[in-house]
This record gives C-alpha cells, sequence and structure tokens, in this order.
C-alpha cells in the first residue's frame, strides 16, 4: 500500500476515476476528491516526493477539503435562497 500511496501516477489515476464519478454523481461531492488527488498527484512529482505516506495522506486530505469549500462557495446558492422549479425537464 504505501508503494501505491508514494507513485503519482495512482495519483492522477485516482484523479480520473474520481472526476468520471463526479459525471454519474452531481453535486461536486467527488469533484473535490478528484482536484485534491490531481494536485497531490502533480506534487508527487517534485515537492511531495520525500513524504511518508501517512503526511501524503493528510495532504490529500487537507488539499480535498479546500478545494471542496472553494467548490461550495463558488457554485453553491447565495444563503437563504431556495431553488424552486416551475416546469418539469419532460413538459
Amino acid at each position: 500500500m504505501a508503494e501505491l500511496v508514494n507513485t503519482w501516477w495512482v495519483w492522477l489515476a485516482a484523479a480520473l476515476v474520481l472526476g468520471s464519478l463526479e459525471v454519474l454523481v452531481p453535486g461536486f461531492v467527488f469533484l473535490g476528491f478528484a482536484i485534491g488527488a490531481a494536485l497531490v498527484g502533480l506534487a508527487m512529482l517534485g515537492p511531495l516526493a520525500w513524504l511518508s505516506p501517512a503526511m501524503i495522506l493528510l495532504v490529500f486530505a487537507a488539499l480535498s477539503l479546500l478545494a471542496w469549500l472553494v467548490l461550495r462557495r463558488l457554485f453553491s446558492l447565495p444563503k437563504g435562497q431556495v431553488k424552486h422549479f416551475d416546469r418539469d425537464i419532460n413538459d
């Protein structure tokens, strides 16, 4: 397991899989994880290559949380507003 965590292409493949899952499950749930995995995969090519697997997973968690918070701030409705649908897509 430690070898997989320390491999850059595994992180980029995970980002691709998580990004594909986001297409199937809307709501930018998996997109934050995909962005975090992509950033860790790119960072594994340089500055993060020497870190332990536990620290890499901690960086992944922090980057994913940060990405999710940014996405939530950018794409969510203003506070107190609710989306209303007046007609159905099939009408």
